[in-house]
């Protein structure tokens, strides 16, 4: 049952019904009915044990925020019924509201007096996720690290997720058998709703993954508000990331021991629409200097470092 077929009725001292405190319909009769119209899907209200004392229509009046299945705005404040104020009302209020997400039913947003804006104030800086792509190779990680370090270096605090590290602890359990790698690319997600939680805390989050489809990629960027994801494409010709072959995995993939191996038997789809080129020619490559100031100078000018 959806959250606006759920009248919860309200009573008073002794048993009384409140009055009704809204011309909308929403608390008339001594019924609450939840004020949205299109509630998101799996949305509902858990009724309590014992009736409650009173509802305000107040409590009817913040915006349901569909992606996290929470309330965004704040509630106003409304006069009192049967003597009640609503900080007795509120509380009870809130543990009606669940919600299911994915597979997860019954679940709650929590929200923090602290939120994202302080922790940006805190920090002087604005949380982000700088998602390096490009094939095996190509200088991800050398660039992640060279970008924390000139960070780190102006007093800005990042925090780096790299392909590699993540399979010393996330990823620990998979191999480089097809079915493994097939599975480290699905959990290409997982590491966005990671780095999402880093950006939510102020830091400025630098992914290296390769990261091989345009839908998951996607996919991460619909994660985060507000042009906080720049996506970072190191456009390395194969040729040339064969040659690094820093862990000798393109031999293993041209010897076939290695199978669905990213721009060999395996697709890189080429970004189309990310915030940042760099680009690296047989024989004209960039230093992990100069392509870290580059980023840099992208962040600077979009206002993502505070005075």
């Amino acid at each position: 049952m959806l959250a606006r077929d759920l009248p919860i009725p309200c009573s008073g001292a002794g048993g009384r019904r409140a009055p009704a405190a809204a011309a909308d319909g929403r608390l008339a009769g001594g019924v609450l009915r939840p004020p949205w119209g299109g509630v998101a899907a799996g949305v509902r209200l858990v009724a309590a044990a014992r009736p409650m004392s009173v509802v305000t229509a107040a409590a009817a009046g913040s915006s349901w925020d569909r992606k996290a299945g929470r309330s965004e705005a704040a509630v106003p404040a409304a006069a009192p019924v049967d003597g009640k104020d609503d900080d007795d009302v509120l509380p009870v209020l809130n543990k009606l509201m669940t919600s299911t997400v994915g597979k997860s039913t019954n679940i709650r947003w929590h929200d923090c007096p602290v939120n994202q804006l302080d922790r940006q104030k805190l920090l002087n800086q604005k949380g982000c996720v700088v998602w390096i792509t490009g094939l095996s190779g190509s200088g991800k990680s050398t660039l992640a690290c060279a970008l924390s370090r000139e960070l780190h270096s102006r007093g800005h605090l990042t925090y780096v997720l790299d392909g590699d590290n993540l399979r010393h602890g996330l990823n620990k359990d998979l191999s480089f058998k097809a079915k493994d790698r097939a599975e480290n690319i699905r959990r290409v997600g997982l590491f966005g709703e990671v780095a999402k939680l880093f950006a939510d805390a102020g830091l400025i989050c630098i992914t290296s993954l390769i990261s091989p489809y345009k839908s998951d990629r996607s996919a991460c960027r619909k994660l985060l508000p507000n042009s906080s994801f720049i996506e970072v494409f190191l456009n390395v010709p194969l040729e040339v990331c064969e040659e690094r072959d820093p862990k000798g995995l393109y031999k293993l993939a041209r010897a076939g021991k290695i199978k669905g191996f990213t721009g060999i038997d395996d697709p890189y789809e080429t970004p189309s629409d990310c915030e940042i080129v760099i680009q690296c020619k047989v024989g004209d490559c960039p230093s992990p200097k100069s392509m870290a100031d580059q980023v840099v100078s992208y962040l600077e000018a979009n206002g993502f470092f505070q005075n």
